[in-house]
């Protein structure tokens, strides 16, 4: 009897260990910045999603700022007071390797959201929530090109090019370009995801008298500049096709208007709820993928009123 009594004490004890660690996990999030856009749909849905646990799990919030040393103090921060599990939203994708180390050395499971280290071959312990850029890049100039009948001159607004999603959305345009010869590029340039910076470019080559049929942004944010940078040169909304990515509602908004041709849908509650459930259970021992995947998705006129 009394081993009996000791048995269900135990297994009680346990189940109240167990909820205490979920109630008291913390998770240490550093994001690249805190003023991009798309991002802060990013941070928001990730909170949200802590808050979604029964017991609660508490996120400490940090903002790199873009400064690649900056961030990797934050880490080293996260350690030291021994947070059970980081989530990093790389500033630059090829400055990962301190920062894996560092969580690998310290035994805290770490999760890269958004933007995939270039290093591809992570070590235990590290896993990667993101979605594939190459085929963002793919979906918004195959249906470009589809709209211009395969001829024609294009424009690219690139993000920031220490990420690799510029490198990877690019690359998956210039994919579908080989396939059609009669499209070519004008120009290409950064805006760094910025709306002002793509507002300005494209206002830079209208005044140099450049011509072009189709703007292909890496981002919704340069994408909406570009159009506005249109209006106000006079251009006849729809005459140049333009195609962003994210789906933010800002994005969408402008699709619908018209002002957008296109757009490709980053979900961003997704990779929030994949980082964070992903990390709660490497903090817990429990199996996970090493890569998490979620998918893109075209945004078309026809189909805008899905995603919201």
């Amino acid at each position: 009897m009394k081993t009996k009594i000791r048995f269900a004490s135990l297994a009680l004890s346990l189940m109240f260990a167990s909820g205490v660690a979920l109630a008291d996990m913390k998770i240490g999030v550093s994001m690249s910045q805190f003023d991009d856009t798309w991002l802060t749909y990013l941070r928001e849905s990730m909170d949200k999603k802590a808050k979604s646990y029964p017991d609660g799990v508490k996120l400490q919030f940090e903002d790199a700022r873009s400064d690649v040393v900056k961030q990797l103090s934050q880490v080293e921060s996260f350690i030291s007071q021994k947070v059970d599990a980081i989530v990093v939203n790389p500033v630059d994708t090829a400055a990962t390797k301190k920062i894996t180390e560092a969580a690998v050395k310290a035994g805290i499971p770490l999760v890269y959201v958004n933007r995939r280290p270039d290093d591809l071959n992570l070590p235990k312990g590290v896993v990667t929530v993101a979605s594939n850029d190459l085929e963002a890049g793919e979906m918004q100039m195959q249906y470009l090109a589809d709209k211009m009948g395969g001829k024609g001159e294009i424009v690219i607004l690139l993000g920031d090019l220490a990420n690799n999603s510029t490198t990877n959305r690019t690359k998956g345009v210039k994919e579908v370009l080989a396939k059609y010869p009669d499209i070519r590029i004008e120009q290409e340039q950064s805006g760094t995801w910025l709306r002002d910076k793509g507002m300005t470019l494209v206002n830079d080559w209208l005044t140099q008298g450049r011509k072009f049929d189709a703007i292909v942004s890496n981002n919704d944010e340069m994408a909406i500049g570009a159009a506005m940078a249109l209006q106000q040169a006079g251009v006849e909304k729809g005459s140049v096709l333009i195609a962003g990515v994210d789906g933010t509602p800002d994005g969408l908004s402008a699709v619908k208007k018209g002002s957008l041709a296109a757009s490709v849908f980053q979900d961003a509650q997704g990779q929030a709820d994949g980082s964070i459930d992903t990390a709660v259970r490497m903090a817990k021992n429990e199996p996970v993928e090493p890569a998490v995947w979620v998918p893109f998705r075209l945004i078309t006129p026809q189909n805008v009123d899905q995603f919201k």
